[in-house]
Parts: C-alpha cells; sequence; structure tokens
C-alpha cells in the first residue's frame, strides 16, 4: 500500500466560473463537484489563454460531493475544489478506472461537511502491482465498451424550457420494501437491494416469499436513485418508484439522474422516506404546450457517448 501522492501527481485544477463560460454542445467538458454524469456539468467553449486539465487523468472532488472521483478521457475545464490526477507511472484506462472506484470508497471518511482538500492525498491505495488479482476479476483486457451513441442527435439542456412536477402520485405510484432478518435470509438468485451507492446497493441474492420489482426507480434512505431493469427485491430502506406514464428506459435513466441531484439535500444525518417522497417535486424538460417532454429525455440519452451499452 502507498500514499495518493506517491502513485498520481496531484494538482488544482484550472478553477473557472461555469457561469463566466460560454456553453456549446460541441465544446469540452465542465467537470465540477458533482457526482453524477462522471462530474460533468456542461460543454463549454474553450477559452483563449485558459489551458484544459490534460486528458487520461483522473477528476477528484475536494468538496461539494467530496471524493468524487472520475475518469477523464479527454481535455476539460474544472470549476473550484476540483483536482487532477495524473499516474506517475503509465497506466491503462482500465487501471485508472480501477483506481477511481477505489479512491471513492473513501468517501464515508468525509461525511458531516468534512472536505478532503488538505488531506486526500495520504489516502492509502494498492499499488499498482497490487491490483492484479483485482484486475484478474474486474478488468478484462479483450471487454471493449463500444463508446457510440444509439442516436446522432446530440441535444443540450439549456435548449429546452422546464418545469416542476411532482414525482407521487404525478409521474410514480410507490411501495415500500419489506424488513428481512438474517433468520429469514435464503440464499438464491435474486438481488436483494439496501441503502448504499456500492454495488448499486445490491447487498447479496436471496430467494425469499418478497415482492419482486423490475423496470422501475427505487431511492433508499439516503436520497440515491438507481433504474432497475431486472428482477429485484428491497429491504425497508427502499422505496420504489412505478410509472404512473408510459415511459422508456431511456426516461427513466435521465429522471434517475435529475432525482439523484437532490441527494445533498439528505447528508448530515437525514433521510429519505416516504413523506419526503410525497413532498418531492423534480424539474423536468416540457413540450410548447407544457407537458413534460418524454422525447426530448429519451433522445438526449441517446445521443450520449457510450449509450449503445444501455
Amino acid at each position: 500500500m502507498k500514499k495518493l501522492s506517491d502513485i498520481f501527481e496531484c494538482w488544482y485544477g484550472v478553477n473557472l466560473e461555469l457561469v463566466r463560460c460560454q456553453e456549446t454542445p460541441g465544446g469540452i467538458p465542465f467537470v465540477s463537484r458533482t457526482s453524477t454524469n462522471n462530474g460533468v456539468v456542461a460543454r463549454v467553449e474553450k477559452i483563449d489563454g485558459v489551458e484544459p486539465n490534460p486528458p487520461h487523468t483522473l477528476s477528484l472532488a475536494g468538496g461539494g460531493s467530496v471524493l468524487s472521483c472520475f475518469y477523464q478521457d479527454e481535455e476539460y475545464y474544472s470549476g473550484r475544489d476540483l483536482f487532477v490526477l495524473a499516474p506517475k507511472q503509465k497506466m491503462s484506462k482500465n487501471e485508472m478506472l480501477l483506481y477511481s472506484y477505489i479512491i471513492g470508497t473513501n468517501k464515508y471518511k468525509y461525511n458531516y461537511g468534512r472536505q478532503a482538500n488538505k488531506t486526500f492525498r495520504d489516502i492509502m491505495l494498492p499499488e499498482l502491482s497490487e491490483l492484479s488479482s483485482l484486475r484478474d476479476v474486474l478488468i478484462n483486457p479483450d471487454l471493449q465498451f463500444d463508446s457510440d451513441s444509439v442516436s446522432d442527435k446530440h441535444l443540450s439542456l439549456i435548449d429546452v424550457s422546464w418545469d416542476w412536477f411532482d414525482l407521487t402520485p404525478t409521474l410514480f405510484s410507490f411501495y415500500r420494501g419489506k424488513r428481512l432478518t438474517k433468520a429469514d435470509s435464503i440464499k438464491g438468485d435474486i438481488p436483494l437491494v439496501t441503502a448504499g451507492q456500492a454495488n448499486q446497493g445490491i447487498r447479496e441474492y436471496v430467494e425469499n416469499d418478497m415482492e419482486v420489482y423490475h423496470n422501475c426507480l427505487t431511492i433508499d434512505m439516503f436520497g440515491y436513485c438507481v433504474y432497475r431493469e431486472y428482477d429485484f427485491c428491497c429491504d425497508d430502506n427502499i422505496l420504489v418508484l412505478i410509472p404512473n406514464l408510459e415511459m422508456s428506459k431511456y426516461v427513466m435513466l435521465f429522471i434517475a439522474t435529475v432525482i439523484n441531484m437532490d441527494m445533498y439535500k439528505f447528508a448530515y444525518g437525514r433521510q429519505y422516506r416516504q413523506k419526503t417522497l410525497l413532498k418531492h417535486k423534480i424539474k423536468l424538460p416540457v413540450d410548447g404546450n407544457g407537458n413534460i417532454n418524454m422525447k426530448f429525455m429519451e433522445d438526449y440519452i441517446k445521443g450520449l457517448p457510450y449509450s449503445k451499452n444501455l
């Protein structure tokens, strides 16, 4: 094991303000301290005299969504409290992705408003040579993700109108998971979802007399939302959202991302429960008549890089 600073060169990012940048669909990524969308909040035009952060680096949030760490495969601008990590020895993209995951597992150390600006360099990480056992399991050099998008239509979030909608009952009906004790747990093939972001909340695989859901959203007690296309069951820390309107998986992925933008509200010990859901409103794209613009949401997701893998 070595300190992060022994494995990566670390420096403060470009430190720009998004409001002072010109957003454009064909620009370079602007990475902030968010935990969603690989940290990218917009694409902006290059600024004369301002050198972007280099590609094949990790972006690391020192504040905001602390220790959100993402691999960036193209040059990018960044906002405040955003650090750049460059490997001191040659690494593949997959190895960088693995390190970004390992770094992110230390997020719990920065709960309750702690910042990571001064301490993240001391996080202990396995050396590159120590990753061999994990690489054998998690990194398949023959596995290549298709970076292409489903659609050639690349949309911008600033080119559509938005309005507020209730999560329930307008968009979804909801159900609460069932408490499951260790004594009741029987090993099986159905994913059991509980609270937490690790492995998208899947704790184990069971075969119990529990309600099985699929093709819906879940929100856990921390406000973390996931679209689940597969069969699963869940404990009582999970709220299951069944769509009341016809929604494709692309629309539900869009909505899940919007819901996750509110996760910051449930820091410092606050919990997302049924009463929270009943009051929860989100902003969604609307058409010229003020109706939810399902087509825009679907086309937006389909136009993203790697969407062919969804």
